[in-house]
C-alpha cells in the first residue's frame, strides 16, 4: 500500500508528538466549533456546579478537527485526569475491566475510535456506563459466577469517525452526541497564527491565509502544513512565511491551490482518465492508485465530495464537471455522459 499523502487526515508520531504541544487546554483557546464550544461549556458549568462528572459524551466527525483535544479540554475544565486509549487497543473485556478499576473520582476516560470496539467489550462497558458498576464473570462453566464492582463517577468520552458503526445500545449511553464540522478559512488562519507563535515562527496574514486555504478544513492538516512550509522558509528564504512563500513552498510539496495533494489528483486522474469518468467502484479505483479502499473512503474522498470535484451514486463514483475542470480537461457533453454531474 503506497504511503499517504501530504494532506492524509491520519496522525503520524510526528504529528501526535507535536500535537501534543500546540493542543488547545481550556474551551477559550480552542478556534472554532463554536456552537458546540457554547454547550459543552453548559454542560461543564452545569456539572461542576452539582459537584458531579459530566454525563459521557460522543464526539464524531472526520479525523483531525479536534475530537481528542476537546476530550483533554473537558477533563482541564473539571479538574480531573485525563485518561486515554482506543478501541482496537481493548481487545477483550478484561482490557477494558484494567482500565475502568484504575480510574479515579471524577476521572475521564477517553476511548479513540469507539466504533471498533469488539462486542464482548462493549457489553461490560454498558454498566460501568449505566449503573456505575463493572460485572466480571470469574470461573468457567457451572462453577462461573458474576461478580459485580462498584466504580467511581467517572465520564467516558467517545470519538468516531463513523457514528453509524456505533452500536445502538452504546450510543444512547451517552448523554450528548455532538459532530464536529470542517472549519473555515478564517478559522484555520486563526489557528495556524497560534501554532505558529508556539511554535515561533514569524507568519504574516498573508503566510496564515496561504497555508488555511490548503488545509481541507482540518487544523491537523494546517498545523503539518504550518511545519513543512516553516522547513522551507528556513532553507530556501529568509525564514518568515508570507504569502508568497506559504504558496511557493506548498507548491514544492505538491499542495495545490485547492488543497489536493498526488493521491487525490491521481485518484481524480484514475477516475477520468482510466474509467471515462464513472462511475466506477470503490474497490475498483482503489486498485487503480494503490491504495486501500478504507483509505480512499475515509482519508480522500470527503474532502473531494465536499469540494463537488467527485460523486458516490447508486452505481459508483463519479467525476463531476469540476473535478474535470480541475485537472484541466474539459468535461464530455452531458449528452455523451449522462452520469456526469
Amino acid at each position: 500500500m503506497r504511503e499517504e499523502g501530504l494532506l492524509a487526515t491520519t496522525a503520524s508520531p510526528e504529528d501526535m508528538e507535536l500535537d501534543v504541544g500546540l493542543r488547545p487546554r481550556r474551551l477559550e483557546e480552542f478556534v472554532g466549533q463554536e456552537a458546540l464550544k457554547e454547550r459543552l461549556s453548559i454542560l461543564v458549568e452545569a456539572a461542576s456546579g452539582r459537584g458531579e462528572s459530566v454525563d459521557h459524551l460522543l464526539f464524531s466527525g472526520p479525523p483531525g478537527l479536534g475530537k481528542t483535544s476537546l476530550a483533554g479540554i473537558v477533563a482541564h475544565e473539571m479538574g480531573a485526569a485525563f485518561r486515554s486509549t482506543s478501541g482496537p487497543a481493548l481487545d477483550r473485556p478484561g482490557d477494558l475491566a484494567a482500565v475502568i478499576t484504575n480510574l479515579e473520582q471524577g476521572d475521564v476516560l477517553f476511548i479513540d475510535e469507539v466504533h471498533r470496539l469488539p462486542r464482548q467489550v462493549e457489553e461490560v462497558l454498558y454498566p460501568a456506563m449505566e449503573d456505575g458498576q463493572l460485572d466480571i464473570v470469574v470461573g468457567k462453566g457451572p462453577a462461573a459466577r458474576s461478580i459485580k464492582i462498584d466504580l467511581p463517577a467517572f465520564t467516558l468520552i467517545g470519538a468516531t469517525t463513523r457514528v453509524g458503526r456505533v452500536a445502538p445500545p452504546l450510543r444512547d449511553r451517552f448523554g450528548y452526541v455532538a459532530r464536529l464540522d470542517y472549519y473555515g478559512s478564517d478559522d484555520l488562519a486563526a489557528i495556524v497564527r497560534r501554532s505558529a507563535r508556539l511554535l515561533d515562527t514569524e507568519v504574516t496574514d498573508g503566510g496564515c491565509s496561504a497555508i488555511a486555504r490548503r488545509s481541507r478544513g482540518t487544523p491537523r492538516i494546517a498545523n503539518r502544513l504550518l511545519r513543512r512550509v516553516r522547513d522551507y522558509a528556513s532553507v530556501r528564504a529568509d525564514g518568515a512565511v508570507d504569502g508568497e512563500t506559504a504558496d511557493t513552498a506548498l507548491e514544492v510539496f505538491e499542495v495545490d491551490e485547492l488543497g489536493l495533494d498526488k493521491v487525490d489528483r491521481s485518484i481524480l486522474e484514475s477516475l477520468i482518465l482510466k474509467f471515462g469518468g464513472g462511475p466506477v467502484g470503490l474497490s475498483t479505483l482503489a486498485i487503480a492508485v494503490g491504495e486501500d479502499p478504507e483509505t480512499v473512503e475515509d482519508a480522500y474522498e470527503p474532502f473531494l465530495i465536499l469540494e463537488g470535484l467527485l460523486q458516490r451514486t447508486p452505481r459508483g463514483r463519479v467525476a463531476t464537471e469540476r473535478g474535470y475542470r480541475h485537472l484541466g480537461i474539459e468535461p464530455p457533453a452531458a449528452a455523451d455522459q449522462g452520469t456526469l454531474l
